[in-house]
């Protein structure tokens, strides 16, 4: 299997510089997750945009669904940032022919008690098995785009009857 995966920044590539808040999106850390992993499929990373979700506009949205699009891939995986993943999905949700999971992280992957890694080997795995279609993977869940909110008060997502 070949897995192709855009990156948009979010919470899982977040930097930290104080105790105030102040950060930047970094480098993707995805690859070391998956190098870390051993993971034995193949795969392309494709850094899209080093974005806090909340700062992802409508032109953000329509690269993300060109680039999807366009590649070759059958599989595809994109990090993201959870409070608007699930409106990105929606946007990707009338794309046919590929099986498309969003994941991202509450956590940044560089805090020790991240839920990146968990989250990143979950999607990579929901990639293989779910058919196509386009989906959110977090915390050992898998949702439907367009049937899905998160719920920031729990720190998790929940399912919507949409």
């Amino acid at each position: 299997m070949f897995l192709q995966i855009f990156t948009t920044g979010g919470t899982i590539d977040k930097v930290y510089f104080d105790a105030l808040s102040e950060f930047q999106i970094g480098e993707p850390t995805v690859g070391g997750i998956l190098i870390e992993a051993g993971v034995s499929f193949d795969y392309a990373i494709e850094s899209l945009m080093k974005k806090d979700s909340l700062e992802i506009t409508d032109a953000d949205r329509e690269l993300i669904r060109t680039k999807v699009m366009a590649s070759d891939a059958q599989h595809i995986l994109i990090t993201h940032g959870t409070d608007t993943m699930a409106q990105t999905a929606s946007e990707l949700s009338d794309i046919a022919d590929k099986t498309i999971v969003l994941t991202g992280a509450m956590q940044p992957a560089r805090f020790r008690d991240t839920d990146a890694i968990f989250n990143v080997g979950f999607a990579a795995a929901s990639t293989q098995t779910l058919p196509v279609g386009v989906y959110l993977a977090m915390n050992g869940q898998v949702f439907e785009a367009g049937k899905v909110q998160k719920n920031r008060d729990a720190q998790r997502f929940e399912k919507t009857e949409k």
